[in-house]
């Protein structure tokens, strides 16, 4: 782990352990401190934005807080000799955002890099995904169990060195390293139709391979439901797309996984985390996620018709609005190119109810309905 990776883990989880109730933080620095701090090149001062709506729902998603923060707590991660807090897990997105996992593989921080995301997220996204969340418990849209944002400016953040906003969420990749990871499949999927510059100006021939291979992927079989299955997979899909258009969202994926049955985890066999007696009332033993009492579903894995496989799916990445300035300029771009060569909307310049339409389309034609 490098020390920019070092200092950011670490801020992250000093923020998630010791926020107050109203997710500031603990204590506040003196006025020399908050002149220096503006120098500092990694080390952020990270606030909890809206615990007042993160700490209910996590409630609703019966995740006990205690169990919460053991995934992020210092006695139990750290690794004697990186001094990992958080394990870094690189750019796995075109945009350009950085991960880190917990090490128990609970939880994923994603860093939030573009201003006009989390700009939407946090003002727009926020108290409606909330509320859908708190309805919908069945829901595909990823778990976000905190969002995090820096309390300063500082030469890191200014200079886009040092990410100031990261989101939490649940990995429902959950359990991978319990088997051979060969078993275990991925794909981020969205509608391949639209015009990809990448793949689609010169043939491709302009782009490098390790540009175009973080484009959306394909999947090229089916998973395959009984037709209860797969009638309440469309129907929740279309619950949750009809959310994104409402709040003029497009260009979000599909996270699909499948797993081997034989090699999937054993989600009985999940250990419990024990904790200490508090005074003379017990705390009862508190659950990981993907565990009982949660039912069955696409978080924890959903069978096959045949019994074969076990698939688990999320929606993620719906940052990208339309209406934003950023967006309504690379519209603007694309339909000038448009006049050249006609190759239609890309996926975030297009509506977004017209982008539902087409990713509805691709869900579906994921299924195959088996008796």
């Amino acid at each position: 782990m490098t020390r920019r990776e070092t200092l950011i883990a670490l801020s992250i989880v000093y923020a998630i352990l010791t926020a107050k109730e109203d997710g500031r933080p603990a204590r506040k620095p003196s006025l020399l401190r908050r002149v220096l701090r503006l120098f500092y090149m990694y080390w952020l001062s990270f606030r909890l934005v809206r615990e007042d709506l993160f700490k209910p729902l996590r409630s609703v998603w019966i995740i006990n807080e205690d169990s919460y923060k053991a995934s992020f707590s210092a006695k139990k991660q750290i690794d004697k000799k990186n001094k990992a807090v958080l394990i870094p897990m690189g750019d796995m997105g075109y945009s350009g955002s950085t991960f880190f996992c917990t090490n128990d593989g609970a939880y994923l921080v994603k860093s939030v890099p573009r201003h006009f995301e989390h700009y939407f997220f946090k003002n727009e996204m926020l108290i409606p995904y909330a509320d859908h969340m708190r309805v919908n418990r069945s829901s595909l849209l990823v778990r976000i169990t905190n969002f995090l944002e820096s309390t300063h400016k500082t030469i890191g953040t200014l200079l886009g060195l040092a990410p100031s906003h990261h989101i939490v969420m649940e990995n429902i990749l959950y359990g991978q390293d319990q088997g051979p990871k060969s078993k275990w499949e991925s794909s981020d999927l969205k509608p391949t139709s639209y015009f990809f510059p990448e793949r689609d100006i010169a043939g491709g021939a302009l782009a490098s391979q390790a540009t175009k291979s973080k484009l959306a992927d394909e999947f090229n079989d089916k998973i395959r439901l009984s037709e209860a299955q797969a009638t309440e997979f469309q129907r929740q899909i279309e619950n949750d797309t009809l959310l994104l258009a409402n709040c003029n969202a497009v260009d979000y994926s599909l996270f699909l996984v499948r797993i081997s049955a034989l090699d999937a985890p054993t989600v009985e066999s999940e250990p419990l985390i024990e904790l200490e007696e508090a005074g003379d009332e017990p705390i009862p033993s508190v659950q990981l996620p993907f565990t009982p009492p949660n039912p069955p579903s696409w978080r924890t894995g959903v069978v096959s018709s045949d019994g074969r496989e076990i698939y688990r799916a999320s929606i993620l990445d719906f940052f990208w609005a339309k209406h934003t300035i950023h967006a309504k300029a690379m519209t603007t771009l694309i339909r000038g190119y448009n006049l050249i060569d006609d190759q239609g909307p890309m996926s975030i310049t297009t509506d977004s109810e017209e982008y539902r339409n087409r990713f509805l389309d691709m869900c579906k034609g994921l299924v195959e309905v088996q008796g």
